[in-house]
Protein backbone atom coordinates (compact mmCIF):
# COMPACT_ATOMS: atom_id res chain seq x y z
CA UNK A 1 0.00 0.00 0.00
CA UNK A 2 3.14 2.07 -0.28
CA UNK A 3 5.38 3.17 -2.97
CA UNK A 4 9.25 1.64 -2.32
CA UNK A 5 11.67 4.21 -0.62
CA UNK A 6 12.67 7.33 -1.72
CA UNK A 7 16.26 7.07 -2.47
CA UNK A 8 18.57 7.39 -5.03
CA UNK A 9 22.36 7.49 -5.29
CA UNK A 10 24.78 9.06 -7.79
CA UNK A 11 28.22 8.69 -7.50
CA UNK A 12 30.47 12.05 -8.11
CA UNK A 13 33.91 11.42 -7.83
CA UNK A 14 34.41 9.92 -4.27
CA UNK A 15 31.55 11.80 -3.16
CA UNK A 16 28.15 9.27 -2.55
CA UNK A 17 25.38 11.87 -3.65
CA UNK A 18 22.06 10.32 -2.62
CA UNK A 19 18.67 12.17 -3.23
CA UNK A 20 15.90 12.11 -0.39
CA UNK A 21 12.61 12.37 -1.67
CA UNK A 22 10.37 14.58 0.96
CA UNK A 23 6.95 14.43 -0.96
CA UNK A 24 4.98 16.82 -3.03
CA UNK A 25 2.88 19.97 -2.04
CA UNK A 26 -0.05 20.86 -4.44
CA UNK A 27 -0.01 25.39 -4.54
CA UNK A 28 -2.67 27.32 -5.80
CA UNK A 29 -2.36 28.40 -9.37
CA UNK A 30 -2.47 31.94 -8.39
CA UNK A 31 1.53 31.81 -6.67
CA UNK A 32 2.49 31.96 -10.47
CA UNK A 33 3.02 34.91 -11.33
CA UNK A 34 4.63 36.24 -15.05
CA UNK A 35 2.29 34.57 -17.01
CA UNK A 36 -1.55 34.45 -17.57
CA UNK A 37 -3.16 31.73 -15.42
CA UNK A 38 -4.91 30.11 -18.33
CA UNK A 39 -2.01 29.66 -19.86
CA UNK A 40 0.37 28.43 -17.28
CA UNK A 41 -2.83 26.23 -16.15
CA UNK A 42 -2.88 24.81 -19.75
CA UNK A 43 0.68 23.99 -20.14
CA UNK A 44 0.47 21.75 -17.22
CA UNK A 45 -2.37 19.74 -18.43
CA UNK A 46 -0.44 19.23 -21.61
CA UNK A 47 1.85 18.49 -19.29
CA UNK A 48 0.17 15.89 -18.05
CA UNK A 49 0.54 17.46 -15.00
CA UNK A 50 -1.23 18.58 -12.14
CA UNK A 51 -2.06 22.28 -11.70
CA UNK A 52 1.14 23.70 -9.63
CA UNK A 53 2.42 20.67 -7.76
CA UNK A 54 5.81 20.86 -6.51
CA UNK A 55 8.12 17.96 -5.73
CA UNK A 56 10.28 18.65 -2.50
CA UNK A 57 13.58 16.60 -2.58
CA UNK A 58 16.93 16.58 -0.24
CA UNK A 59 20.05 15.44 -0.84
CA UNK A 60 23.20 13.40 1.00
CA UNK A 61 26.60 14.22 0.46
CA UNK A 62 29.13 11.41 1.62
CA UNK A 63 33.03 11.25 1.48
CA UNK A 64 35.77 11.15 3.51
CA UNK A 65 34.18 9.56 6.81
CA UNK A 66 31.77 12.86 6.74
CA UNK A 67 27.98 13.52 5.99
CA UNK A 68 26.40 16.41 4.83
CA UNK A 69 22.31 16.67 4.55
CA UNK A 70 21.61 19.57 2.21
CA UNK A 71 18.23 20.99 2.97
CA UNK A 72 15.66 18.80 5.35
CA UNK A 73 12.52 18.60 3.56
CA UNK A 74 9.02 20.41 4.72
CA UNK A 75 8.92 18.27 8.21
CA UNK A 76 5.80 16.63 9.11
CA UNK A 77 3.58 19.46 7.64
CA UNK A 78 1.53 18.28 5.13
CA UNK A 79 0.36 14.56 4.53
CA UNK A 80 2.23 14.38 1.35
CA UNK A 81 5.38 15.89 2.74
CA UNK A 82 7.99 14.99 5.57
CA UNK A 83 9.27 11.74 4.54
CA UNK A 84 13.14 13.03 4.52
CA UNK A 85 13.52 11.52 7.82
CA UNK A 86 12.10 8.19 7.12
CA UNK A 87 13.90 7.80 3.41
CA UNK A 88 17.12 8.85 5.41
CA UNK A 89 16.66 6.42 7.28
CA UNK A 90 16.08 4.03 4.39
CA UNK A 91 19.51 5.19 3.28
CA UNK A 92 20.86 4.03 6.75
CA UNK A 93 21.61 7.05 8.09
CA UNK A 94 20.65 7.86 11.46
CA UNK A 95 20.27 12.21 12.15
CA UNK A 96 23.32 11.46 14.66
CA UNK A 97 25.51 10.54 11.95
CA UNK A 98 24.98 13.74 10.15
CA UNK A 99 27.52 16.44 10.90
CA UNK A 100 26.77 19.03 8.60
CA UNK A 101 23.63 20.55 7.34
CA UNK A 102 23.76 22.95 4.25
CA UNK A 103 21.23 25.52 3.93
CA UNK A 104 20.08 26.45 0.32
CA UNK A 105 17.56 29.17 1.99
CA UNK A 106 15.05 29.68 4.63
CA UNK A 107 11.91 28.85 3.13
CA UNK A 108 9.48 26.30 5.09
CA UNK A 109 9.97 23.57 2.35
CA UNK A 110 13.71 23.52 3.30
CA UNK A 111 13.84 24.17 7.21
CA UNK A 112 10.74 22.80 8.14
CA UNK A 113 12.89 18.81 8.78
CA UNK A 114 15.45 20.81 10.66
CA UNK A 115 13.55 20.15 14.60
CA UNK A 116 10.83 18.15 15.80
CA UNK A 117 7.43 19.24 17.45
CA UNK A 118 8.80 19.86 20.52
CA UNK A 119 10.88 22.25 18.94
CA UNK A 120 14.52 20.47 19.24
CA UNK A 121 17.19 19.89 17.14
CA UNK A 122 16.33 16.38 14.76
CA UNK A 123 20.57 16.15 13.95
CA UNK A 124 21.84 17.46 17.25
CA UNK A 125 25.75 16.94 16.06
CA UNK A 126 25.58 18.42 12.96
CA UNK A 127 27.04 22.25 12.56
CA UNK A 128 24.59 24.65 10.06
CA UNK A 129 25.57 26.11 7.84
CA UNK A 130 24.19 29.11 5.25
CA UNK A 131 25.06 31.85 3.38
CA UNK A 132 25.69 35.06 5.48
CA UNK A 133 22.48 37.19 3.31
CA UNK A 134 20.56 34.64 4.31
CA UNK A 135 20.67 34.77 7.64
CA UNK A 136 20.21 38.16 8.22
CA UNK A 137 16.99 38.68 5.82
CA UNK A 138 15.25 36.34 8.03
CA UNK A 139 16.47 38.06 11.48
CA UNK A 140 15.70 41.26 9.76
CA UNK A 141 12.72 42.82 11.88
CA UNK A 142 12.64 45.55 9.19
CA UNK A 143 12.00 43.26 6.42
CA UNK A 144 9.63 41.05 8.40
CA UNK A 145 7.66 44.10 9.24
CA UNK A 146 7.52 44.79 5.38
CA UNK A 147 5.59 41.50 4.48
CA UNK A 148 1.97 40.49 5.49
CA UNK A 149 1.20 39.50 8.90
CA UNK A 150 0.60 35.50 8.14
CA UNK A 151 4.70 35.64 6.20
CA UNK A 152 5.94 37.17 9.58
CA UNK A 153 4.80 34.51 11.24
CA UNK A 154 5.33 31.01 9.18
CA UNK A 155 8.31 32.36 7.31
CA UNK A 156 9.87 35.03 9.40
CA UNK A 157 9.11 33.76 12.74
CA UNK A 158 9.00 29.80 11.35
CA UNK A 159 13.20 30.52 10.59
CA UNK A 160 13.79 31.84 13.47
CA UNK A 161 12.57 29.01 15.22
CA UNK A 162 13.54 26.35 13.44
CA UNK A 163 17.40 27.81 13.46
CA UNK A 164 17.09 28.46 17.19
CA UNK A 165 18.28 24.81 18.51
CA UNK A 166 21.14 25.17 16.39
CA UNK A 167 22.43 28.76 17.16
CA UNK A 168 25.76 27.92 19.09
CA UNK A 169 26.58 25.46 16.23
CA UNK A 170 25.25 28.04 12.83
CA UNK A 171 28.07 29.46 10.99
CA UNK A 172 27.92 31.62 7.76
CA UNK A 173 29.56 32.12 4.66
CA UNK A 174 29.85 33.97 1.81
CA UNK A 175 31.21 31.64 -0.63
CA UNK A 176 34.07 29.55 -1.02
CA UNK A 177 34.15 25.47 0.28
CA UNK A 178 31.55 24.73 3.11
CA UNK A 179 32.44 21.24 2.72
CA UNK A 180 34.86 18.87 1.31
CA UNK A 181 34.97 19.22 -2.60
CA UNK A 182 31.40 21.16 -1.46
CA UNK A 183 31.45 24.53 -2.79
CA UNK A 184 29.26 27.45 -2.10
CA UNK A 185 27.61 29.25 -5.29
CA UNK A 186 25.34 32.40 -4.28
CA UNK A 187 22.42 32.51 -6.41
CA UNK A 188 20.26 35.50 -5.33
CA UNK A 189 16.81 35.98 -6.38
CA UNK A 190 14.53 33.48 -4.74
CA UNK A 191 15.82 34.98 -1.64
CA UNK A 192 18.86 37.20 -0.53
CA UNK A 193 21.34 34.45 0.31
CA UNK A 194 20.02 31.93 -1.89
CA UNK A 195 22.77 29.15 -3.02
CA UNK A 196 23.53 26.63 -4.95
CA UNK A 197 26.47 23.90 -3.70
CA UNK A 198 28.84 22.52 -6.36
CA UNK A 199 30.66 19.42 -5.87
CA UNK A 200 33.45 18.07 -7.80
CA UNK A 201 35.60 15.32 -6.90
CA UNK A 202 37.61 13.75 -9.67
CA UNK A 203 36.61 14.33 -13.17
CA UNK A 204 33.04 14.61 -12.04
CA UNK A 205 30.93 17.62 -10.78
CA UNK A 206 27.40 18.15 -9.90
CA UNK A 207 25.85 21.34 -9.08
CA UNK A 208 22.52 21.15 -6.78
CA UNK A 209 21.10 24.27 -7.74
CA UNK A 210 18.75 24.80 -4.93
CA UNK A 211 15.41 26.28 -5.91
CA UNK A 212 15.88 27.77 -10.02
CA UNK A 213 12.62 26.28 -10.65
CA UNK A 214 9.80 24.86 -8.71
CA UNK A 215 7.56 24.07 -11.60
CA UNK A 216 9.82 22.69 -14.44
CA UNK A 217 6.71 22.34 -16.75
CA UNK A 218 6.96 26.00 -17.01
CA UNK A 219 9.96 27.69 -15.84
CA UNK A 220 12.26 25.85 -18.15
CA UNK A 221 10.54 27.04 -21.29
CA UNK A 222 9.37 30.28 -19.73
CA UNK A 223 12.32 31.55 -17.53
CA UNK A 224 10.31 34.71 -16.64
CA UNK A 225 7.98 33.03 -14.63
CA UNK A 226 8.20 33.50 -11.05
CA UNK A 227 6.87 32.37 -7.80
CA UNK A 228 4.86 34.26 -5.37
CA UNK A 229 7.48 33.55 -2.56
CA UNK A 230 10.42 34.37 -4.51
CA UNK A 231 11.53 37.73 -2.26
CA UNK A 232 13.12 39.60 -5.72
CA UNK A 233 11.35 38.15 -8.68
CA UNK A 234 13.29 39.91 -11.33
CA UNK A 235 16.81 38.93 -9.50
CA UNK A 236 15.28 35.30 -9.44
CA UNK A 237 14.39 35.46 -12.89
CA UNK A 238 17.99 36.85 -14.34
CA UNK A 239 19.66 34.33 -12.26
CA UNK A 240 17.62 31.41 -13.47
CA UNK A 241 18.66 32.84 -17.21
CA UNK A 242 22.19 33.15 -16.08
CA UNK A 243 22.25 29.51 -14.59
CA UNK A 244 20.22 27.78 -17.39
CA UNK A 245 22.82 29.07 -20.03
CA UNK A 246 25.89 28.01 -17.73
CA UNK A 247 24.44 24.67 -17.11
CA UNK A 248 23.54 24.00 -20.99
CA UNK A 249 27.33 25.74 -21.74
CA UNK A 250 29.10 23.61 -19.56
CA UNK A 251 27.09 20.28 -19.51
CA UNK A 252 27.15 20.57 -15.98
CA UNK A 253 24.86 17.91 -14.72
CA UNK A 254 22.69 19.30 -11.79
CA UNK A 255 20.21 18.41 -9.45
CA UNK A 256 17.43 20.53 -7.59
CA UNK A 257 15.33 20.46 -4.63
CA UNK A 258 12.07 20.63 -7.17
CA UNK A 259 13.32 18.75 -10.00
CA UNK A 260 11.24 15.64 -9.77
CA UNK A 261 12.45 12.79 -8.12
CA UNK A 262 14.90 11.39 -8.18
CA UNK A 263 16.16 15.35 -9.52
CA UNK A 264 19.45 14.48 -11.39
CA UNK A 265 19.28 16.02 -14.63
CA UNK A 266 20.89 18.15 -17.67
CA UNK A 267 20.08 20.69 -19.70
CA UNK A 268 20.29 21.35 -23.30
CA UNK A 269 19.79 24.26 -25.75
CA UNK A 270 16.80 24.34 -27.72
CA UNK A 271 16.61 27.32 -30.44
CA UNK A 272 16.37 30.95 -28.21
CA UNK A 273 15.58 28.44 -24.95
CA UNK A 274 16.21 25.29 -23.25
CA UNK A 275 15.46 21.70 -22.68
CA UNK A 276 15.66 19.90 -19.40
CA UNK A 277 16.41 16.31 -19.96
CA UNK A 278 16.02 14.36 -16.64
CA UNK A 279 19.11 11.22 -16.27
CA UNK A 280 17.64 7.99 -17.09
CA UNK A 281 17.50 5.60 -13.80
CA UNK A 282 20.57 3.39 -13.65
CA UNK A 283 21.48 0.79 -11.28
CA UNK A 284 25.03 2.13 -12.36
CA UNK A 285 26.12 5.15 -9.84
CA UNK A 286 28.58 6.77 -11.92
CA UNK A 287 25.48 7.57 -13.91
CA UNK A 288 25.89 7.15 -17.75
CA UNK A 289 25.34 10.66 -19.40
CA UNK A 290 28.73 11.42 -21.93
CA UNK A 291 31.11 14.09 -20.36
Amino acid sequence: MQQVPGVYHRRVGDLLVTALYDGFQDVAMATVLGMPQAESTAMLRDSFRPARRTTVNAFLIRGGGRTALVDAGCGPAKPTVGFVASNLAAAGVSPESVDTILMTHLHPDHWGGLTGKDGGALFPKAELLLHADEHAYWHDDAAMARTDPARQDFFFGGARRALAPYAARTRTFTAGEVFPGVTAMPLPGHTPGHTGFMLASGNKSLLIWGDIIHVQELQVPRPEVVMAVDVDPAGAAETRRRIFDQVATDRQAIAGMHLHFPAFAHMARDGAGYRLLPDAWTMDLDGDAPA
